[in-house]
């Protein structure tokens, strides 16, 4: 995997739509975060349009985020939000140039569209806050934002939970939603998961989706080959009236433990305000023991 040069003092990170609508009002907290770290901010010409709830038509966002990729001027893009489009646009953008001279791509959610492409391409991203969701975030969660742009080392030790199973693993990390995964699969923006580390987060999904698509994971051979599970927020998930009978910690372990890999849940990273940032691409070294779990990004 290509790491993209780290970011200096001076540098300019754009601010686009690839997805829902995003407004400059809304932008000033996320613009105000980056000036305070010593960096420019450019606003592409999606901010502010508005076309059935997205930035944009879908010629708009494409052209947006081309003409980022394209600018040498350019260090970073950041995706305004998530919720639904980047699918629409990605197979009009061309990325010939931006392999050859990469810059970080950064966001959640739906930008797990671009996450996934980008990483078959074999460049890294980062899978971090938007400005949609910067009000919100602690201030130790923009600051591992700002360690992953500015090259800082970053390593992230939390308690283990009677239900992580334990494991060390060696490996690239990837990832993202997995709604979006599962949606890709059979595409070219599939992600290959043989000898990863697979990190995944959902929101908003009935319990018997997540399971539907644990096992289309599997059966398209998504866990055969892979060194660990890193689980993050499974966030408002939903049962219907006839109970499902098994939450998303048994749903996911049921299907993945038979793989004698380390799995963790509940990992800081997701729909939920302690959303730390992963340098998905990076090969990292991931441990969960009686008492801590660790993740090491080299």
């Amino acid at each position: 995997m290509k790491i993209p040069p780290f970011l200096k003092k001076g540098d300019t990170v754009a601010i686009v739509c690839t997805a829902r609508k995003f407004s400059p009002e809304d932008a000033q907290p996320a613009i105000a975060l980056l000036e305070s770290w010593g960096l420019h901010v450019k606003l592409g010409q999606t901010i502010g349009l508005d076309s059935c709830q997205l930035g944009g038509t879908d010629v708009e966002r494409a052209a947006d985020f081309q003409t980022q990729l394209d600018d040498d001027n350019i260090k970073a893009i950041w995706c305004a939000r998530g919720g639904y489009g980047t699918v629409r646009i990605i197979d009009q953008l061309d990325f010939s140039k931006f392999v050859n001279h990469p810059k970080w791509v950064m966001g959640f959610s739906d930008v797990t569209v671009l996450h996934s492409h980008i990483h078959t391409l074999g460049v890294a991203t980062l899978h971090s806050i938007m400005p949609f969701t910067v009000p919100k975030a602690p201030e130790e969660v923009r600051a591992t934002l700002k360690a992953a742009l500015f090259g800082e080392k970053l390593v992230y030790q939390i308690p283990t939970k009677f239900y992580d199973i334990q494991g060390k693993a060696k490996g690239i990390l990837v990832g993202g939603n997995i709604s979006i995964l599962y949606s890709l699969l059979g595409s070219k923006s599939s992600i290959d998961t043989r000898g990863k580390i697979l990190f995944i987060e959902d929101l908003d999904e009935y319990l018997y989706h997540i399971d539907r698509m644990m096992y289309n994971l599997k059966r398209n051979g998504y866990f055969d080959q892979v060194k660990g599970i890193i689980v993050g927020s499974m966030t408002d998930m939903h049962d219907n009236e006839i109970p499902f009978g098994q939450n998303e910690v048994q749903i996911i372990t049921a299907i993945a433990q038979s793989y004698d890999i380390p799995i963790v849940f509940e990992f800081p990273a997701g729909h939920q305000r302690d959303n730390r940032t992963l340098i998905l691409g990076s090969f990292v070294d991931f441990e969960v023991n009686s008492t801590d779990v660790i993740l090491r990004f080299h």
